[in-house]
């Protein structure tokens, strides 16, 4: 049986080459998360970060629907929440979480956070999710609790406090508030925001039913190496790429 090699994110020798791929990843996880519901008003955000001005970031303007954005959309702001490119505002409590998250985390390029549903929910527990099944596995010991909330992040004092709590973990829950994931691409941070409020419904429903059974710590581990790797996250999400491109084709304009 013929052996096929599972597609890598790509390299690029131009950097306006990557900045376009970057760009064109984020308009798409935008209408992504838009067809998932993840939309809630004027809340939500995912970053990507400039691959030549590495202290700026892309990211959606304030006020305009997910499902609404293009690449052309897109605005890019400085490491004082300046807004250098684009023609909108960007949402302060944005500018206020992800400045820090991309600061103190060198090797990410992408961050997502939004108001979803049960995302929502989880949050209120104050708790981690259990390895119930072979998708929450991916966050098994590699998701963190920021177990505080104070009001909308408009300060990046809590920005660096939400930062540190993350730590060098992909996830983290957001006490009261929802939940944030990182990625080495747009593509992995955006699913990994995708299946975990996907494992944060699977678990409330499990819950809600009876008393679940979790995945033994040895087996958590194993699977949390073969479905929690970056490049795993960056490919999960290929499928949805494809999808929206094809049936959205405007979002690259």
């Amino acid at each position: 049986m013929p052996k096929f090699e599972r597609p890598q994110p790509p390299v690029f020798e131009r950097v306006e080459d990557e900045r376009l791929y970057r760009k064109q990843r984020l308009a798409a996880a935008f209408r992504v998360f838009a067809r998932f519901g993840f939309s809630e008003g004027t809340a939500g955000h995912i970053t990507a970060r400039d691959p030549e001005f590495t202290d700026h970031f892309w990211v959606n303007p304030f006020g305009v629907y997910f499902g609404h954005i293009r690449v052309s959309d897109l605005i890019l702001v400085d490491r004082e929440g300046e807004v250098v490119k684009g023609n909108y505002p960007v949402n302060r409590a944005a500018f206020a979480i992800h400045s820090q998250v991309h600061e103190a985390r060198p090797d990410i390029v992408a961050a997502a956070h939004a108001h979803s549903l049960y995302g929502k929910a989880w949050s209120s527990l104050h708790r981690l999710l259990d390895p119930l099944t072979q998708d929450a596995c991916a966050f098994y010991e590699d998701h963190a609790l920021f177990d505080d909330y104070k009001g909308v992040v408009l300060d990046t004092t809590e920005g660096k406090r939400i930062a540190e709590a993350l730590g060098n973990k992909k996830a983290a829950i957001l006490r009261n508030h929802g939940h944030l994931t990182v990625g080495h691409t747009v593509d992995e941070a955006a699913w990994w925001y995708i299946t975990f409020e996907r494992s944060a419904q699977a678990q409330l429903l499990a819950e809600a039913a009876g008393k679940p059974i979790p995945i033994d710590p040895d087996t958590a581990r194993l699977a949390q190496s073969q479905v929690g790797t970056h490049r795993g996250g960056w490919f999960s999400f290929q499928p949805l790429y494809e999808k929206i491109v094809r049936e959205e084709p405007d979002l690259l304009d």
